[in-house]
């Protein structure tokens, strides 16, 4: 990896995108056909890179725990599976549940990711936002998913934009960050991938900062709050964003869609778009997530019917 200073300024240099063809070449990775053994194992690799999530007015104690016990053994039906179903990379909650999460998921490698600075808005005194997120590092949190203001960026104020991603990452020390760009509110194809350019190069040219390694800073598309989320043309001109930077020379950023991503076909076409575009490295949990809540019972309905020619019952499956 090249220093941080001989790396292009691709927000700088950020161009147009065709938005014909990049809804075009989205659409193109759904055609792809799939054997049934690659289905398997692909199914398997986008429950491994699940952040099962809730964020919810109502979560509470008991139902973080629960989701802890999913995360864990996803698979909970009677029915034997040739391998076993791994468990999800992370659960990504409110902050003041973090602590239940850590206990629930004691002495396993799951991540706990808890969203901060404000969300879902990011409507709050820059200090508070990361008052925020140093509470939720403190009580545990593997991971922050920050929100940036887009109010800024869409008003033009980029510096005032870095400068909030930069004092964020500083705030969370060893924890690891998801920047949500909120590509719902962002209208145009060209002003995501500006804001994915400069939520990079925030991240990169960070004055006196270490370099940061492969997979310690991922772009989101969404908060999962505002419609559209994730959809295959946002998350493929994000991923030309990340492709376009580890080819000048930059780490291996990571890649996480969030929200509307709710079937097990819909997952695979997304590892699709990820393997074409970006090659097989970003296929690991390290670099790539799905932010999902409904997903994970999908994935497993589709396995247990390649593996027992029959699908699960509702009751056989976990909440």
């Amino acid at each position: 990896m090249k220093d941080s200073s001989t790396i292009p300024n691709l927000f700088k240099t950020s161009a147009a995108v065709d938005a014909v063809m990049a809804k075009r070449r989205a659409a193109s990775f759904t055609t792809r056909s799939i054997k049934a053994s690659t289905k398997a194992s692909g199914l398997r690799l986008a429950m491994s890179m699940l952040d099962l999530t809730t964020l919810e007015g109502k979560d509470s104690p008991e139902k973080v725990r629960a989701l802890c016990a999913k995360a864990i053994s996803p698979h909970i039906s009677s029915a034997p599976l040739k391998d076993p179903v791994p468990s999800v990379a992370a659960i990504c909650v409110y902050p003041m549940l973090i602590r239940v999460a850590k206990e629930a998921l004691a002495g396993h490698s799951i991540k706990i990711a808890a969203v901060a600075t404000g969300f879902p808005s990011g409507q709050y005194p820059l200090d508070i936002r990361l008052q925020d997120v140093r509470a939720a590092v403190a009580a545990g949190a593997d991971e922050i998913d920050m929100v940036v203001s887009r109010g800024l960026f869409l008003s033009g104020q980029f510096e005032a934009v870095r400068e909030e991603i930069v004092e964020t990452k500083a705030a969370c020390g060893s924890a690891h960050l998801k920047i949500i760009l909120e590509t719902g509110e962002l209208e145009t194809l060209d002003n995501v991938r500006r804001a994915s350019d400069l939520a990079i190069d925030a991240i990169l040219s960070r004055p006196g900062a270490q370099p940061i390694v492969d997979g310690e800073v991922f772009i989101k598309t969404s908060t999962g709050k505002v419609q559209p989320a994730a959809t295959m043309p946002v998350t493929l001109v994000m991923l030309e964003a990340i492709r376009d930077t580890h080819l000048a020379g930059g780490p291996r950023i990571g890649m996480k869609p969030a929200g509307g991503i709710r079937t097990a076909k819909q997952a695979l076409h997304y590892l699709v778009m990820v393997k074409e575009t970006l090659g097989d490295d970003w296929l690991t949990p390290n670099l790539f997530r799905f932010g999902a809540s409904s997903l994970a019972n999908d994935i497993l309905r589709q396995i247990l019917k390649l593996e027992t020619g029959r699908y699960a019952a509702a009751w056989d499956l976990g909440e």
